[in-house]
Parts: C-alpha cells; sequence; structure tokens
C-alpha cells in the first residue's frame, strides 16, 4: 500500500493524532479520512477513527494498524479486517486497545498477520482468555510454542485493556499460560531427552502465588523422587529452562536449596534435609507460594505437604520476624538511588512492601490459621482481614494499592513485552502511561498529574500500612509463642493454662471461652491477642487475675470500634495491657472505671506524666465549668483517676522491655502524684469558694505539708495539709474566721465524698494544737504561734511547708514566716536534740502497729521512710541556717546537700538515699499489687511474689535479702546523723 503524503492535519489533531494521521488514515493509506472535507469516510470510519483516538497511544495505535493492514494485503485480506472492524464492535475494541498499548504484540501481529482472527467476537462471545495454550504439534516444536504463547498472550492483553477481565483474572490466565508452557517444555525436552524419570516442577513466586505480571521471571523449584531419576531429571530440567528462555520468559531455579551453586535437581528426601537443617527464614518465606506447576504434580504436592510443617514453624525461630523485616531493607537498599521514586516494584511504597507485610503476617499467623495458608497476596490479604489480623480499613486500602500498582506494571510491561518496574521519567512516556491506565485531563488538571496524584497517594498509604504491620511488636510476641499453644483443645488449654501457673485453670478456661467463642470478628481477634496476653499474664505473681481483669475490661469494650484494633495495631498495647493488668490491682480497678484511658498505654508520650501546670489548669478548668461544686468534684475526680491511671501505668512497666521512654524512677513518681494532688486541692478550693464565696479582700491558701509539701507523695499517701487566710486590711481576724473556716470545711467535705475513685484524704493534723486546735488560723495566728508556742517537732514539720493551692502571695508570705523557724540561725541546742531523739523513740514504740515486723515495715521500720527522713531533717534544722543549699522540701536533694557542704559522710549519705528510695519503690509497689494502702513488706506469699515481679526482679529470697541489708545501712546512718 502507497503512503503518499498528505496535507498537515490539522483537523484530525483533535483526536490527539500526530503529523502523519492524514498520511495513514487518508486514500493512500486505510481510507478512513476524506482530506478534502476534514471528515472521516462514512460511519465505519467515524467508528474506527474514534477508537483509535482512544487508544493509549493513538498514533501507535494507527501505525500498527496501518502496518498490520499493509501485511495482509500481501495476501488479499486487509479489506477483510478493515470490514471485519466495521461489523464487530468488541473486535475493533480489542484490536485497536492491544495496538495502541504494546508495540511488541503490535509487531507480532504484522509478524503473524492471520492471527488478528483470535481476537472476533464469536456468537456474541469474546474469545476466550483464559490463558490456555492450543495443543502444540509441530516439526519444531519449540518455534510452534512460541507461536501458541503469543496468540494466548494478545487474548488476555486484550481482555485486560478492555475490561473484559479484571486484575485477578489477568494474573490467573498469565500464571495458568505460564504453567501451559512449562508441561509443554516438559513435555518437549523429556522427548528430546528421551527419558521418563518422576520429576515434579514446583512454582514459586508471582506464578505460584497465581498472580503474573505480563513479563517476569518465573521461580521454580524441581524436585526427583529418588536418585535414579537424578541423572535424566536434571537433563529435562535443564531443556526446559532453554526452552522456555526461547519461546516466553526465563525460567528461575536460583530459590532452590544452595541457590546456583546448589545442584539443580534434588530428592525428595533430600530437600527434606536441607530444609531441616540449614534453610533460612526467607527461603520458608518463598515456600509460601509454592504450588505444582507441570511434570510430576503428584510428587511435587508431596515436596510441598513434607515442608509444610516446616513452614508453618518457620516463624518460632528467635530471629524470624527481623530476618523478614531485615531482608526487606536489603531490597530497598538495593535499589539504584536514581530510581528509587519511580519503582513500584521494590522501592518505598511499592507491591514488595505489601507482599512482605502480608506474607509475615502469614507465616507468623498461619501456624494457627489455616485459613491463611494461600498462595495469592490479594486471597491471603483478604483472609487476613477476615481473621482479624488486618483491620478492614487497612486492610481495603492495601488491596486498593496492591490493584493500582500492579494495574500500572502490567501497562509499563506491555508496552514492549520487557520486564520493567520504573515509572518513566520524560514526559511522552508519562503521557502515554496516564492514558493507557485510562486517565484523561480534567478542568485544572491534565492526565498525568491525575495518575501521580493517585500514585503518590497509594504508595504513602501503602508504605505507612507496611511499617505499621511488619513492625507490630505484637507480631514479635505471637511469633514466640509456640504453635500448639494457639491451636488447643479444650483439654489442652486446661493443661496449657496449668503449666502456665494459672491457679484455677477450669475458671480460666471459662473466660477464654467467654472471649474467644463464636465465629465474630471479635472472637477472631481475641484469638490471635490471648495466646501473647497468656504469656504475660504467666509471668505476674496472680495471673488469674490478670485474666479476670481483661476480660472485665473487654466485656465494657469488646463492642467498642477502636477497642480491639488498639491492641492487635498500636505499638505494644495489648502486652503493656497485660503486665498492668498481670501486676497491678489499683491500676486495674482504675482501668475498670474509666476503660477508655487505655489509649495512654499505645505511646510512650502518654504514658509521661503531665507538668504541674498543664494538671492545675486543666483540673481548673474542669472545676470551672460546673456550677454544682458536686458535679465540679466529680470531673476533677474523674481526671484525677485518668492522671493516677497514667502514673500507675508508668510505674509498673519501669522495669522490662515494654518500659517507657523515659522511665519513670520513684522520684519522678512522688513529683507526679503530688502534682495531681496540688491540682486536685486547687481545683477543689475553687468549688469550695463558688459554695462560699469569700469576704472581698480575704485571701486564702493551702500550705502542704509532709510528703505533699516534699513532693515525695505516693500511691497510698494522705495530703497533709495546713489552711492559711489573711483578713483585709484593718479587719480583726475574728471576722473573716468563720468564712474561711466554711471554705475549707467544705474543701475537706467535697473530697471526702463517697466515690469509687482512690480517695485524696485531707490530713490538717500537723496544724498548731493538732486536732484540738482551730482548723483555719490567720497568718498572723500562725506567726504568734510559731513565736511562742511550738515545739522543735512542729519546726522540723514545717521543714516540708510549701504552697499548693490558693493565693500565691499568702502561701509566699507563710513561707518566709516559716522560714524564721524550720532554718534556725543558731541550729538546735543540746536540749532539742536530746528531744528529737526522744520523740523518734516514742514514735518507733508507739506508733509501728501491732504485729508489725519493724525489720520490714517500709515506713516506720529500721531503715524505711521515717528514718531516713528524720536524718535529712536534723542536718536541716541543725545546718541550714548557715547553709541556704539545705533549704529545701525534698528528702533526698537534703542530703545531697549535706553531703556537699561536708556535714554528712559520703557513705552515710549513699546509705541513706539507697535506704529512701528502695523504701518509697516498695511501699508504692505494695499499693499497686494490692490496691490498697499497706507499708508492711511481708515475707513470703503471693503479695511479695507480685511486689519483686512489679520491681522487675525474679528471686524473692534475693530480693528480701537485699531489702535487709540496704535497710541495716539506712538505719546505721540516720544513727550517725541522731548522734552528731
Amino acid at each position: 500500500m502507497a503512503r503518499p503524503t498528505g496535507e498537515r492535519p490539522t483537523r484530525l489533531a483533535r483526536f490527539g493524532f500526530g503529523d502523519r494521521a492524514a498520511e495513514l488514515l487518508g486514500p493512500g493509506g486505510l481510507g478512513l479520512w476524506d482530506p478534502a472535507t476534514g471528515e472521516p469516510l462514512g460511519e465505519p470510519g467515524a467508528e474506527l477513527i474514534g477508537a483509535l483516538s482512544r487508544a493509549g497511544d493513538p498514533d501507535l495505535a494507527l501505525r500498527q494498524l496501518h502496518r498490520l493492514v499493509e501485511s495482509l494485503d500481501r495476501t488479499g485480506s486487509g479489506p477483510a479486517l478493515l470490514s471485519a472492524l466495521s461489523d464487530d464492535d468488541g473486535l475493533r475494541r480489542r484490536l485497536v486497545a492491544v495496538l495502541g498499548a504494546s508495540s511488541a504484540l503490535g509487531d507480532h501481529l504484522v509478524a503473524n498477520p492471520a492471527q488478528w482472527t483470535a481476537l472476533r467476537t464469536t456468537d456474541g462471545q469474546a474469545p476466550s482468555a483464559t490463558g490456555v495454550l492450543e495443543p502444540v504439534d509441530a516439526p519444531n516444536p519449540v518455534s510452534a510454542l512460541r507461536l501458541a504463547y503469543r496468540l494466548a498472550l494478545l487474548k488476555i492483553a486484550a481482555a485486560d485493556l478492555t475490561g473484559g477481565r479484571g486484575l485477578e483474572q489477568t494474573m490467573a490466565a498469565l500464571s495458568a499460560l505460564a504453567d501451559g508452557t512449562l508441561r509443554a517444555a516438559y513435555g518437549i525436552a523429556a522427548a528430546e531427552v528421551g527419558a521418563a524419570p518422576r520429576l515434579g516442577v514446583v512454582a514459586l513466586g508471582k506464578c505460584g502465588g497465581n498472580e503474573l505480571n505480563y513479563v517476569s521471571d518465573v521461580d521454580v523449584i524441581f524436585v526427583a523422587a529418588t536418585d535414579d531419576d537424578l541423572a535424566a531429571a536434571t537433563g529435562i530440567a535443564t531443556r526446559l529452562i532453554e526452552i522456555c528462555g526461547l519461546v516466553a520468559w526465563p525460567v528461575d531455579a536460583a530459590l532452590r536449596p544452595e541457590g546456583s551453586r546448589g545442584p539443580l535437581v534434588r530428592t525428595l528426601a533430600s530437600h527434606q534435609a536441607y530444609y531441616q537443617r540449614w534453610a533460612r527464614t526467607w527461603e520458608f518465606q518463598a515456600l509460601l507460594k509454592a504450588r505444582p506447576a507441570a511434570g510430576d504434580t503428584a510428587l511435587a504436592q508431596q515436596w510441598i505437604d513434607t515442608l509444610a510443617p516446616l513452614v508453618w514453624h518457620a516463624a518460632e525461630r528467635p530471629e524470624a520476624v527481623e530476618d523478614v523485616r531485615a531482608m526487606r531493607r536489603r531490597i530497598v537498599d538495593n535499589v539504584p538511588a536514581r530510581e528509587m521514586e519511580r519503582e513500584i516494584k521494590r522501592g518505598p511504597g511499592g507491591l514488595r512492601d505489601i507482599e512482605f507485610a502480608v506474607q509475615l503476617l502469614q507465616l507468623v499467623h498461619g501456624r494457627a490459621d489455616e485459613t491463611l495458608r494461600v498462595t495469592g497476596t490479594m486471597p491471603a490479604l483478604r483472609a487476613l482481614v477476615g481473621g482479624g489480623y488486618v483491620g478492614r480499613a487497612d486492610g481495603e486500602t492495601l488491596l486498593r494499592g496492591y490493584r493500582f500498582l500492579r494495574t500500572v506494571e502490567h501497562r509499563l510491561q506491555l508496552q514492549a513485552l520487557r520486564r520493567t518496574h520504573t515509572v518513566p521519567a520524560d514526559p511522552a512516556g508519562l503521557r502515554w502511561l496516564a492514558a493507557a491506565l485510562g486517565y484523561t485531563a480534567m478542568p485544572g488538571r491534565d492526565a498525568v498529574e491525575s495518575f501521580r496524584a493517585d500514585w503518590v497517594a497509594h504508595a504513602s498509604e501503602v508504605r505507612r500500612l507496611h511499617v505499621k504491620l511488619l513492625y507490630r511488636p505484637l507480631l514479635e510476641a505471637v511469633a514466640r509463642v509456640p504453635a500448639e499453644a494457639l491451636r488447643l483443645t479444650p483439654e489442652a488449654a486446661r493443661r496449657q493454662l496449668e503449666v502456665l501457673g494459672f491457679a484455677d485453670p477450669t475458671g480460666a478456661l471459662r473466660h477464654l471461652e467467654a472471649l474467644t467463642g463464636g465465629v465474630s470478628r471479635t472472637a477472631a481477634i481475641q484469638r490471635t491477642l490471648l495466646p501473647v496476653l497468656l504469656q504475660e499474664f504467666a509471668d505476674a505473681a496472680e495471673p488469674d487475675r490478670g485474666l479476670l481483669s481483661y476480660r472485665q475490661v473487654s466485656d465494657k469494650l469488646g463492642t467498642t470500634p477502636w477497642y480491639l484494633r488498639l491492641l492487635r495495631d498500636e505499638g505494644p498495647v495489648a502486652r503493656r495491657l497485660a503486665r498492668v493488668l498481670g501486676l497491678s490491682r489499683y491500676a486495674a480497678d482504675l482501668l475498670a472505671r474509666d476503660p477508655e484511658a487505655l489509649r495512654l498505654l499505645a505511646e510512650d508520650a502518654e504514658l509521661t506524666p503531665r507538668t504541674g501546670d498543664v494538671v492545675r489548669d486543666g483540673f481548673g478548668a474542669a472545676a470551672d465549668r460546673h456550677e454544682d461544686p458536686a458535679e465540679a468534684i466529680r470531673a476533677v475526680r474523674g481526671l484525677r483517676r485518668r492522671e493516677l491511671f497514667r502514673i500507675a501505668c508508668a510505674d509498673a512497666l519501669s522495669h522490662g522491655s515494654l518500659a517507657p521512654s523515659p522511665v519513670l524512677d520513684v522520684r519522678g513518681v512522688g513529683t507526679a502524684l503530688s502534682d495531681v494532688a496540688d491540682a486536685t486541692l486547687g481545683a477543689a478550693l475553687r468549688a469550695a469558694a463558688r459554695a462560699y464565696p469569700l469576704p472581698p479582700g480575704l485571701t486564702f491558701a493551702v500550705i502542704g505539708m509532709g510528703r505533699l509539701g516534699g513532693l515525695e507523695m505516693g500511691f497510698s499517701s494522705d495530703a497533709d495539709v495546713l489552711f492559711v487566710f489573711d483578713p483585709p486590711p484593718g479587719q480583726p481576724d475574728g471576722a473573716s474566721s468563720a468564712a474561711a473556716h466554711a471554705v475549707a470545711e467544705e474543701l475537706r467535705r467535697l473530697l471526702g465524698m463517697p466515690a469509687p475513685d482512690p480517695p485524696l484524704g485531707v490530713d490538717a493534723d500537723l496544724r498548731p494544737e493538732g486536732r484540738q486546735g482551730p482548723l483555719v488560723r490567720s497568718l498572723a495566728a500562725y506567726a504568734q504561734y510559731y513565736a511562742r508556742w511550738s515545739h522543735v517537732w512542729e519546726a522540723q514539720a514545717l521543714l516540708r511547708a510549701r504552697p499548693v493551692a490558693g493565693d500565691a502571695e499568702l502561701g509566699a508570705r507563710f513561707v518566709a514566716m516559716a522560714d524564721r523557724y524550720r532554718y534556725p540561725a543558731t541550729g538546735l541546742s543540746q536540749a532539742q536534740q536530746v528531744e528529737i531523739r526522744r520523740i523518734k523513740a516514742r514514735v518507733e514504740n508507739e506508733r509501728l502497729p501491732r504485729g508489725a515486723d519493724p525489720a520490714t515495715h517500709v515506713k516506720l521500720g529500721r531503715g524505711g521512710l521515717a528514718d531516713v527522713e528524720w536524718a535529712a531533717q536534723v542536718l536541716q534544722l541543725r545546718h541550714a541556717g548557715a547553709h541556704p543549699a539545705l533549704r529545701t522540701t525534698r528528702t533526698v536533694d537534703a542530703l545531697a546537700a549535706a553531703e556537699s557542704a561536708g556535714l554528712l559522710d559520703p557513705a552515710d549519705a549513699t546509705a541513706l538515699v539507697a535506704g529512701w528510695r528502695q523504701a518509697a519503690r516498695v511501699r508504692n509497689a505494695l499499693m499497686l499489687v494490692r490496691g490498697r494502702p499497706g507499708d508492711q513488706l511481708p515475707r513470703h506469699g503471693v503479695e511479695l511474689a507480685g511486689v519483686v515481679r512489679l520491681l522487675g526482679r525474679d528471686d524473692a529470697g534475693e530480693f528480701i535479702d537485699e531489702y535487709l541489708r540496704t535497710a541495716r545501712r539506712a538505719r546505721a546512718a540516720m544513727e550517725h546523723v541522731l548522734e552528731g
């Protein structure tokens, strides 16, 4: 057919054609265009030109069609094709789509023009595109197989490009075509070798997963039945690889044992021995997609069945999870830097991200859940969603990302039937790709911009979810649980619970059945979580209590959409929850009243106590939102409960791999609890002052004493306070006393109202004259009392005085007044020192509870908190007048200042600080473990075991010995200080 030159096709440009379109479409070409009128020739011409204009590359489609018609013209069949294109709408769509998307398939049709008929519509049906090969029987079977392969590929591409098949159907058809090619090549090779050994061909990789793309290596493993078959089997396998390379694609056997260094074919027994002894995690990961493909498929299936138990235990290796993660990182590292941003397979946010996340989840959870033992990525992902291992929204996002990326990959590979996973960098290539994917220009955005926007969105979501799933801490915990413990019969579960240390296995089993019974998604997720949680409960002193608390929380939150998703997906939440519930009755009780506080376990930042200013502002704002003081204090108590849970969890988790960063030490716990007490008192004072407004000019302040004043509160500490007011100028104390007293009584009433939350006891017994004295005094009355009547122990109590709520200026004036008495310029007289020792002895004799063991009573026992605090306070009373560094309300800071000033022997300072830290930690631990106050460290029993576990220790006897040793040293150091 001649190719006359024509006028510049300005009117064809609107169809998207280039300069040669008029020449190729005009009378000297296809005869579809009238250059005189600038319009298509008739309805057939208009339909075909319209179809060509909608192709991925209109010019490519036109050139290829012109070449095909020229080739057919040599046999006189060109008009038949054009006529068929006019009559057969399906043929027109399929042929034009192929010609506009693939120059390689266009070249194939030009070389084999008769094959266009394979795309015709027959009896109203599109041609079959299942990937089935036509029978190969020709003098040159390899050439015939190549032709048959390309014909089948042509049908698959046509159906794919015209929407006749979805992505999964296309991948399945390509995989079936690969199977057929392997089988045909096997038959040719066996005939050439002239032998019939038992040789199975196992497909792996994308072919094994039935998700092959257009141009890819086909990964296989060859397995022979016996040693006698090896020689002939190796000959067949070698020839099969050569044939497939000539026909379609390379066959890659590098995934076999020992890779390219190992023998091409091994016996079943040899394979089994290798995988049992030498195989690495990635080799088992590859076997997830194994399926029989060619040769002796029964032998191939036997090979798969033999190795399956090894595959489904591979995740239990200590290094397995990290091996998969490391392999993914190595793949990313090997992508050339210049291609990283355009790589849709190996780069971040690419197909490998999805595949590795899915495969790791399969390896870990598929040990117990056989529904996950599927070969394809998309079926496996759906199974993971169905089983509750991946959230519905996350699963759907990954499926959309996989479809998008795979479709992009298919279009890239179809163009030249070349193996590529890289998006073009040049504008022309991008325009072609966008058009091939069906993108069109929109107002304000062209097709390439639309494609790029979708690509970036999918890639970023895929990468986010890859990191979320692949680096989920729960995975490592589940992997450490033996497969047998993941799927237990009731009787086996009961035995397992006994082994884990549950005292009531039958009761624990009832809890498990209640949590995991049925076929709901909630039950499925619980079945994933509980094996890990049971291991954590087993590490606690009372596993049964931990499981019971977990069931109670689950019963309250089980229907809440975020609850199980949080446990499954968000960092170490599940294991942290199990540890907290197993170790701390106190925290479990708080959580039972406020289940949504569970969210605090998701991030380290949430387990960091809030600063004092933040807590005070929050509590004050909550109180101010309610006019009714009772309602205001209920709101404040709710916030306090949340803060107490935050601090309790941070303390309970402060040892071991689940510890938040930074770790909260005992001083940090004391500061945080004191800040919460300050904020609670401040909010209660605001509510009380609304109920009993203070007269104008009258100021009121709350002074913290004891451990509150020292910022050293424990979970069982009361708030020791003094109430002080200052009347308006010129007004006597008596006229204002009643108003101030009413506010103080209302504050105590509000905080003392019955409530399910831990109470904050307000103790004002350290006031002048104790319980016999007035609850509230003016600043002047306090000054008069301390100047005329106070004893040395009252000056000692003032050492911890600190303003905590109310008028800040009045609080500062109270502290300035107290400084005159608590930091005496001349120190202590001999009589005062004798009095202090007398009071100390009296406290030990009278206040130690009856039956208490003085060796292990953490507050009043030998070397306990009181001993250390007395030592620090005596040093302050003696020397703070001359050494300002000792003027602090904190015990450890006072000891450090005394040591720095040369007033305390360094060995004694070390012993006292160690004693204080130990006693404070144990006191907090007793409250956390028991859920009620207590200062007596037991010598044996479950409570001692709980304290030991919470403090990160294993041996109770060793812990008691260490406690006694540290306490003896602290006691001796205290006696050195009191003796002067």
